[in-house]
């Protein structure tokens, strides 16, 4: 009786002994982590420093309890050889999600931080963050299954087939799925891209996910958009006029003047009122200089075209709101005319008259 009694002491003793310094030695790391990411923040202005501090620790901080408690567990004689499998099991099942939870959080930080940098994108791509993740989780899987003795092999010949016809089930969500790959790795969009469509809808990306990609339009609503489509559409792109790194748009504004009108004067009107537009305008560059042209001899007006720059697509509302509202003005003014569509109609009686010469 009283080596029992010794024996449950002992192991009281031992159990709470490493269940306890685990959870020292978890709040000691803790501790430490945290002024190193701080510090590196500091010294660096690094935000992927800051996603690891949040995405990391905490994980991390669980997981030593974790296998401090597995190891106490262990250093105890109640639970007997069959016990101890047990223990073994479900502990390593355990550790194994666990640690392919904290090895996704890791390289997903670590990818899209990259990815902002390589792609100037202020979010990336859900879908490489979901690849990324059924990867990890699938080998996993794969090692788990081989550490229970379970022939992966039959598994994965069911796996084949029930995969093939779940891909003729769902047909239509994997090619989104592929259409998003296509859209990630080929890049004619990128998150924060103002983009407008074939079919006519317009709107900034804010998500390319595995199934869909979302667009923010004017009017603060959100459309949603099947990757398939957006493949096959033809996307017009305001934000990076085609080049890395570029967000400000050079957009026209055309407009007509009457056939009587002094096209030097109009001319030089008009390249004043554009300038000052472009220079006292927030969202119009200043280093950019307006130009006109005249393009076109029409019914009523001779065309001309006026082009400034914009630092971003929404910007050039607000351009083109003040430039029509001056350049009226102005033309008022000086007594230049825009005319209104002309049209000469003949009567039948006037027709037979001019033939008979009357």
């Amino acid at each position: 009786m009283a080596l029992f009694e010794s024996i449950i002491v002992n192991d009281s003793f031992r159990f709470l002994f490493i269940f306890v310094g685990s959870i020292l030695f978890a709040n000691i790391l803790h501790l430490i982590l945290n002024s190193y990411f701080k510090r590196k923040r500091k010294q660096t202005k690094n935000l992927l420093y800051k996603r690891l501090q949040k995405n990391i620790i905490k994980p991390l901080y669980a997981l030593i309890i974790f296998i401090g408690l597995y190891t106490a567990l262990k250093s105890i004689s109640l639970f007997g050889e069959t016990g101890n499998i047990w223990i073994d099991n479900i502990f390593y099942a355990s550790f194994i999600l666990v640690s392919a939870a904290i090895t996704t959080k890791i390289f997903t930080v670590i990818i899209n931080s990259w990815l902002k940098k390589q792609e100037h994108m202020e979010r990336p791509p859900q879908i490489i963050s979901k690849i990324l993740s059924g990867i990890i989780y699938i080998i996993a899987a794969l090692i788990l299954l081989d550490h229970f003795n379970i022939e992966t092999t039959p598994f994965l010949a069911t796996l084949g087939l029930g995969g093939l016809a779940l891909g003729l089930a769902l047909q239509s969500t994997l090619t989104n799925f592929f259409a998003g790959l296509h859209i990630v790795s080929d890049k004619p969009i990128n998150i924060g891209d103002h983009i407008e469509l074939s079919t006519g809808i317009l709107g900034i990306v804010i998500d390319i996910g595995w199934r869909s990609t979302r667009l923010k339009t004017l009017q603060n609503t959100i459309i949603i958009v099947p990757n398939a489509i957006l493949a096959d559409s033809i996307i017009t792109n305001n934000s990076s006029n085609g080049e890395k790194g570029i967000e400000s748009i050079i957009f026209t504004l055309e407009c007509g003047v009457s056939y009587s009108s002094d096209l030097k004067k109009v001319e030089k009107i008009t390249t004043e009122v554009a300038r000052k537009i472009q220079k006292t305008t927030e969202e119009g560059v200043k280093e950019f200089e307006p130009e006109i042209r005249f393009v076109q001899f029409a019914e009523s007006n001779i065309n001309f075209k006026i082009f400034l720059q914009a630092k971003e697509y929404h910007g050039r509302n607000l351009m083109i709101h003040k430039l029509i509202k001056e350049l009226k003005e102005q033309f008022e003014k000086e007594g230049i005319e825009i005319s209104f569509p002309v049209r000469k109609v003949y009567y039948e009686k006037d027709i037979s008259d001019k033939k008979r010469g009357l």
